[in-house]
């Protein structure tokens, strides 16, 4: 069974996520702090990780640093759970490694929903470790893409969306089909949030001509195409 493991300290939400997480049809476990949740970890290898930011003895940013440096850890997806909504708080918490945040108070079904979409690229990302696309290659281990040599800075809303379009290139998906493999299912997105990402995505992979491969196919949606 699919192993989701918590490391929060406030018991109400423990008890939310508990009765969510195991009726969605996974088990459950759950450590109140950062370091006893570092010692578990190790012993139960889980498929996936809710951490807290804020923990009372050690930041959230910690134990997300402990996971990636674990060699049998360093691959499990993490979702950040915080009341921190600032860019810049974000950012330094991707930059540590973690996959996803939720920031509280958020809802049951859009927790399951990105576990859900987590897991899926999770056992996706281990059929290739690299991808290429011309210029463009992207390691799936490390979550680092380059571009012509040179190491593209992505958000996790982009590089899912490239890693969506390298897996399935010259195809062309609408906005709807890129939002459920990215987001999942059941979380409100608009079709502008959608187009947001894709102008982030494409100002990333912009240093060169080579690397402005991102179509957009009017009415219908966006490919992976170097005929741009």
């Amino acid at each position: 069974m699919t192993t989701i493991f918590s490391i929060e300290d406030e018991e109400a939400l423990v008890s939310l996520l508990e009765y969510n997480i195991q009726s969605a049809g996974y088990k459950f476990q759950h450590s109140p702090n950062g370091y006893d949740g570092m010692m578990k970890l190790q012993k139960s290898k889980p498929d996936l990780i809710l951490l807290d930011w804020m923990l009372p003895d050690i930041s959230g940013t910690e134990v997300c640093k402990f996971v990636r440096s674990h060699k049998d850890l360093k691959s499990t997806p993490i979702i950040m759970l915080t009341a921190k909504g600032e860019e810049q708080d974000l950012l330094s918490g991707f930059d540590m490694g973690c996959d996803d945040y939720l920031t509280k108070p958020f809802s049951p079904a859009e927790l399951i929903a990105r576990i859900k979409a987590l897991l899926r690229r999770s056992t996706d990302s281990s059929q290739d470790a690299v991808l290429s696309y011309g210029n463009i290659k992207m390691d799936t281990g490390t979550h680092r893409v380059y571009c012509c040599e040179e190491e593209a800075k992505l958000g996790p809303r982009e590089y899912r969306i490239l890693e969506f379009l390298m897996r399935h290139p010259g195809r062309v998906y609408s906005r709807q089909q890129i939002l459920d493999s990215v987001w999942g299912t059941n979380v409100y997105v608009t079709d502008r949030t959608i187009d947001v990402h894709i102008r982030r995505l494409r100002k990333a992979l912009s240093n060169t001509e080579e690397c402005k491969v991102i179509r957009t196919i009017r009415s219908s949606g966006y490919s992976l195409d170097s005929q741009t």
